[in-house]
């Protein structure tokens, strides 16, 4: 059995005002996540059934509903690029060099392009980093084709059918 919850009556007085004044979502489910469990007798579990969310969400909402805690309305930031190396604009302008050497050049090879990635954050980088880079303002590696594109194939097969037989059957090699 769960254990029974023990929510502050400051808590819950709070969440009974919010439910009354607030036009936001957020700090609507905030509040019932604190009044499910202390006036419904409800657990963690089934509260986060009826609020649609998970456990650790509920948990976060009562938190987030507290006396000290921060406002439903000004969630905390879950995404972004946490560990950038350069800004978007900085990247740009990191690609700018090497886009016009593609254009002239047709080719560029990746380890140049690591090393000088790595002069410009003042660390080693790796070589995902820089794939990912690239990826990012949508350069991709081009494979090289599976034929020759001067192939034919009349004249492969010409040779195929004419070709000398360098091969002898197996019975020929026993005797």
């Amino acid at each position: 059995m769960a254990r029974p919850i023990q929510i502050d009556v400051k808590r819950v007085a709070k969440a009974r005002r919010t439910i009354k004044t607030t036009r936001n979502l957020e700090d609507f489910k905030c509040a019932l996540a604190v009044l499910l469990p202390a006036k419904a007798g409800l657990t963690l579990a089934e509260t986060a059934g009826l609020l649609g969310i998970g456990t650790a969400s509920v948990n976060r909402l009562q938190a987030r509903c507290g006396s000290r805690g921060r406002s439903a309305s000004k969630p905390r930031n879950w995404g972004g690029r946490r560990r950038a190396l350069l800004t978007p604009q900085e990247e740009i302008e990191f690609l700018q060099p090497w886009a016009e050497q593609a254009q002239s050049a047709g080719l560029l090879v990746l380890s140049p392009i690591r090393a000088a990635l790595a002069l410009r954050v003042g660390h080693p980088v790796k070589a995902s980093v820089v794939w990912r880079l690239l990826a990012r303002h949508g350069w991709r590696k081009v494979a090289p084709d599976t034929k020759h594109p001067k192939n034919d194939p009349k004249i492969m097969n010409a040779w195929k059918k004419n070709s000398p037989k360098r091969w002898l059957p197996c019975s020929a090699r026993r005797s």
